[in-house]
């Protein structure tokens, strides 16, 4: 017997058949037609890290104030003090790179008086300094604001900081500095707090502001109510009291 011959004409694969595609789904409802497809361009991701120190002898005052500001900048790094004098920017610097951050904010208290902040850019600058009045840590203040810890801030600023060339340098320093970034790992992802820097006198004044809802402001209110009246009940109790019963000793021995 031949060898049977190869046919020259391929047959045709059937085609599968599936269910049509979906259209994608968004928080606006479903979305038709085809999907854009995304750049090839890199995206920038923000990694900044602010490292926090201080010098050496600075006074119990100052140093709260330097943990409130940790506790306020999710995305820093605190360190331990630093003692050289002649070389301090080298110092920072090496401190810095070694702990893989990009800006710093050094607190510097001479005499045990008067405090000064540094705020810098590593490694090539700029760098501010600022000296601290009104310094007032959060245990002294005592205040009813009480938003998430590591939650990310928006930051605010007064038209003041359009005007003049050193203003706008200050701002953009500050924004990078406070600026929480948003991927960051201990940063939550919303926002319940407002940072605010106003310039007045020459003097830039920071505030920080909780954001609450509506719905919040009213329960608080009406706890607030609640706690008045026991006040007022109390009070009242105490000034009428009640006359002594004369059978309440009857059955004690």
């Amino acid at each position: 017997m031949g060898k049977k011959r190869k046919h020259e004409e391929a047959s045709e694969a059937p085609k599968e058949k599936t269910a049509p595609t979906r259209p994608q789904r968004t928080l606006m409802g479903w979305k038709e037609g085809e999907v854009e497809k995304k750049s090839d361009s890199p995206v920038f991701r923000n990694k900044e890290k602010v490292l926090v120190t201080c010098s050496r002898r600075i006074t119990y005052r100052y140093r709260h104030l330097m943990l409130n500001v940790v506790s306020l900048l999710p995305h820093c790094k605190k360190d331990s003090k630093v003692e050289s004098k002649e070389s301090k920017g080298a110092t920072l610097n090496e401190l810095i790179e070694l702990r893989n951050c990009s800006s710093c904010l050094f607190f510097e208290c001479r005499k045990q008086k008067d405090l000064y902040l540094w705020m810098a850019k590593s490694p090539s600058g700029p760098s501010v300094k600022f000296l601290v009045n009104a310094v007032h840590t959060m245990e002294e203040l005592k205040l009813t604001g009480n938003h998430l810890k590591g939650s990310r801030p928006i930051l605010t600023f007064s038209t003041n900081f359009d005007k003049e060339p050193h203003w706008k340098l200050l701002k953009e320093i500050i924004v990078q500095i406070f600026g929480t970034p948003k991927d960051h790992r201990k940063a939550k992802p919303f926002h319940d707090h407002v940072f605010v820097f106003s310039i007045v006198d020459d003097h830039i004044w920071f505030r920080n502001y909780q954001v609450r809802a509506l719905e919040k402001r009213k329960k608080a209110g009406k706890y607030a109510k609640k706690v008045k009246a026991k006040t007022r009940r109390k009070m009242h109790e105490m000034s009428n009291p009640l006359e002594p019963d004369e059978f309440a000793d009857m059955w004690k021995e």
